[in-house]
């Protein structure tokens, strides 16, 4: 099977390209807003060096979210670009249990709490458990302030130590772990086969967190609004 993968979530962009009967290839990068201008220049390079086209895929996976707003809108936006022009499906993909199955990577952890910092001093978590063949994720996304959490599971992984250090909860096991580009491609075959692979305009992301800025549109009616309720004011 060849996949490509990526995830631009969070301050580390991360890109692996796995061609069928070959080692994956890997590269990372600065991720926020620097990585809307090297992700695909990464992308190109990854499959000149494994000789294969992006019609050669069989899909494109991508880190759909909880994450970075810019970050996400940028993954979507390549995924979605790359798979139409390719005619290949996408694969969106839970940071969150990309984040687990990193954690399994490194440690064998198969019972997870997955956390990732969420910024504006909250984070996002999601326990997922590991069946031997998939994971599966235990109830929904949280989003909440690090000390509202709870070692509902025996290893804590994800990348909020270091901003929130003890206020996250005590666990048996705690790993900095990340939604890498190599987790997605060992996540890819198990979650296609369930069918979960999507057509490239449904390259969309998974927020979580309620919009916190307006568009300038939006900003323009809620001034238009507040003078014209301040006109109706006696």
């Amino acid at each position: 099977m060849n996949l490509l993968a990526f995830d631009t979530s969070t301050e580390a962009m991360s890109v692996a390209l796995q061609r069928a009967g070959a080692a994956p290839l890997e590269r990372r990068g600065e991720g926020g807003a620097r990585a809307s201008s090297t992700l695909i220049p990464t992308v190109m390079e990854l499959l000149a060096q494994a000789g294969i086209g992006l019609a050669a895929l069989d899909a494109i996976a991508f880190g759909c979210g909880p994450g970075s707003f810019t970050g996400l809108r940028t993954a979507c936006s390549v995924a979605q670009g790359l798979a139409l022009g390719a005619g290949v499906p996408v694969l969106p993909v839970e940071t969150l249990m990309a984040v687990a199955e990193d954690a399994r990577g490194r440690c064998g952890a198969t019972d997870v709490l997955a956390v990732l910092d969420a910024r504006m001093d909250e984070v996002y978590a999601a326990r997922h458990r590991f069946d031997g063949v998939r994971w599966q994720r235990e109830g929904e996304i949280r989003l909440c302030a690090p000390d509202a959490l709870q070692a509902t599971a025996p290893c804590l992984a994800g990348n909020a130590f270091g901003p929130y250090g003890d206020r996250l909860p005590a666990a048996a096991a705690q790993v900095e772990a990340l939604p890498t580009a190599a987790a997605l491609l060992r996540l890819a075959p198990a979650l296609l086969a369930q069918g979960l692979g999507r057509p490239a305009e449904q390259a969309l992301p998974l927020y979580v967190r309620d919009k916190v800025a307006q568009t300038s549109a939006e900003r323009e009616a809620s001034r238009a609004q507040a003078g014209a309720r301040a006109r109706m004011t006696p």
